[in-house]
């Protein structure tokens, strides 16, 4: 058995058994062992980046995490911003970085680079395997250290020759750290504040909000405290739909999040962090909470959030049972296809326990509305703010769970850094519809121009913000990856052909043609 044997039959045993991979030469020992291993299924993208993005929607959906493969430091370079937005996520990630050859190192080949370096940006766990005695042990410290909690990315650096040699067989799974129980005392406290007269927002995310059980107990003790309770701006993966608490999100642009958080005095803050603006803006406030307004976090460390918000509902008296929100669906749109009438029309057609990857940035901005009573369906976020993020998330989410329907709303502009997801969804046969959002346009970055006090643009500062000439033909580009693609112009074509792409039992794509401006 060489290091690479040993490495993958001990990700199996950890429950790791799917690795996405782009692989290059130092890597060649681990491909070639997976034939030797089939319990660990291999799925290949065309660019590091899917196969990054793909992991992180893998495990938002399985709980557990995949692995990655890359190739030295440039292919972790390609598939470093999706891991960025993995870290942002909390995700758990086993990324598999392949290195030169331990004693080729030293020659400074052309391939060579601080891999521990690009590395560290974006991990919370890096590790060098320095023999093939050790690589077995290396890889169940990166499962144990990848899950947490919270989850984070851990990257092995697996040396060529570790992958080559003779090695010992597969170590055991590493026991995973104690769950803390929430300080009883501080629940108090807590609960006394809240028993107060000044105005109390409870702020939530990362687990809390990915289950029935976290929305619940967050809303328990909001209503018992008469308090607000909003999600965190972009959730790694959200519950919502018909019968579930509904939970509005912090928004986007500062300004209205300080509109939402008017008056605030206590935030309370649960598996996320207390909110800052994404950018800086001249002459206006980074920290968004309002001045005054004291920030309490709830849990901490190793404690389960929901066990922290549940001790402390019941520390308020809280009822059991809460508001949630009823069914309805938007009727099928007719007229023109906007950004309403395209939310309207995915709201109408929403299946049950649809899994939902949202990178639909200006585009989709009417789509949370319209989806509120939709049946339960989980929705995945760009936690990170890289885009590139939305196809790639959607492919993992289709490899972790092939018997729910998932629905990916791309943007045209981030669609194109990652449309390579689309090769793989083919090539897989996974049930995943796409929408793309074609404005002809880096609308947002539009609206961050003017956000910004950029004066008066001219021509060419408005050229680097248009992605036409040429128009992308998204029908084309995804015809040539094997994917079965319409174009709609209408509300009723969109609809129509969005009913037909969801009857597809494998991949799909529909290009929604929208205005270019809301």
């Amino acid at each position: 058995m060489n290091g690479a044997h040993a490495l993958i039959r001990t990700l199996v045993s950890c429950g790791v058994d799917v690795c996405f991979t782009n692989p290059g030469t130092s890597e060649m020992h681990f491909v070639a062992a997976l034939d030797d291993v089939p319990e660990m299924r291999g799925v290949l993208g065309l660019f590091e980046g899917v196969v990054t993005g793909a992991a992180d929607g893998y495990a938002r959906v399985a709980g557990k995490p995949a692995a990655t493969l890359l190739h030295l430091g440039p292919g972790l370079g390609n598939g470093w911003a999706n891991l960025h937005n993995a870290r942002r996520g909390h995700t758990p990630v086993v990324n598999v970085v392949g290195d030169h050859a331990l004693p080729h190192k030293p020659l400074d080949a052309p391939l060579e680079s601080d891999i521990e370096a690009i590395a560290g940006a974006v991990s919370g766990w890096v590790r060098t395997s320095g023999s093939s005695e050790d690589v077995a042990a290396d890889a169940a410290e990166a499962v144990r250290a990848a899950m947490g909690p919270p989850g984070q990315v851990a990257t092995l650096i697996l040396p060529a020759d570790v992958s080559w040699s003779e090695a010992r067989g597969p170590a055991e799974p590493t026991a995973a750290p104690e769950v803390v129980a929430p300080d009883a005392g501080a629940v108090e406290a807590l609960a006394e504040v809240l028993r107060g007269d000044e105005k109390a927002m409870v702020l939530v995310g990362g687990r809390v909000v990915g289950d029935e059980a976290g929305l619940v107990a967050a809303t328990r003790v909001a209503e018992a405290a008469g308090a607000t309770v909003m999600c965190e701006t972009f959730p790694a993966r959200m519950a919502r739909g018909a019968g579930l608490p509904a939970m509005e999100r912090l928004a986007y642009l500062a300004e209205f999040a300080q509109m939402q958080m008017d008056g605030v005095a206590h935030l309370v803050v649960v598996d996320t962090r207390a909110p800052v603006s994404f950018f800086a803006y001249p002459d206006k406030a980074s920290v968004l909470t309002p001045d005054g307004c004291e920030v309490h976090e709830l849990g901490g460390p190793g404690v389960d959030p929901v066990a922290a918000l549940e001790a402390l509902a019941d520390a308020l008296g809280a009822p059991a049972e809460v508001t949630r929100a009823e069914a309805s669906r938007p009727a099928a749109p007719t007229g023109d296809l906007t950004a309403q009438t395209m939310a309207e029309a995915l709201g109408h057609l929403l299946p049950e326990d649809a899994i939902v990857a949202d990178e639909g940035n200006t585009g989709g901005l009417f789509v949370a509305g319209a989806t509120a009573g939709c049946p339960r369906h989980d929705w995945l976020t760009l936690t990170g703010g890289s885009i590139g993020l939305g196809m790639p998330l959607a492919t993992g989410a289709a490899v972790a769970a092939p018997d729910r329907k998932v629905v990916c709303l791309e943007a045209d502009g981030s669609a194109m850094y990652t449309l390579q997801a689309l090769w793989t969804q083919a090539r897989e046969g996974l049930d995943v519809t796409t929408i793309i959002l074609n404005n002809g346009s880096y609308a947002i970055l539009n609206l961050e121009l003017a956000r910004v006090g950029a004066e008066d643009p001219g021509p060419t500062a408005l050229s680097m913000l248009d992605i036409s000439r040429p128009d992308l033909d998204f029908c084309a580009l995804a015809q040539g990856m094997g994917v079965p693609a319409e174009r709609a112009t209408d509300a009723e074509g969109f609809t129509a052909a969005l009913e037909r792409a969801l009857a597809v039992p494998g991949p799909a794509l529909v290009e929604a043609v929208l205005p270019a401006t809301l």
